[in-house]
């Protein structure tokens, strides 16, 4: 699998602390090499439009749709 990377994306983690970022770096590799980590906690978010949701830690999470041999990372943000 490859990553792509939205703008929103983009623009969102560049927002993150060092720390935050830094976990999430883990857990995409995490992602990459098995969607069922358990350490991912990685579900559907919405059936409807086909977006996955994954923990970078117990307050961040990341959105992203799996298209071919893609995931494509839409969005991360704060969990409340």
């Amino acid at each position: 699998m490859n990553l792509d990377y939205t703008p929103k994306f983009n623009k969102n983690f560049e927002q993150f602390p060092k720390n935050i970022r830094e976990k999430f770096y883990k857990q995409v590799n995490f992602l990459l090499n098995n969607l069922r980590h358990p350490s991912l906690h990685a579900k559907r978010f919405e059936e409807s439009t086909g977006l996955w949701q994954a923990r970078v830690d117990k307050s961040v999470r990341f959105y992203f749709l799996i298209k071919k041999d893609m995931y494509v990372l839409i969005d991360i943000r704060y969990h409340d």
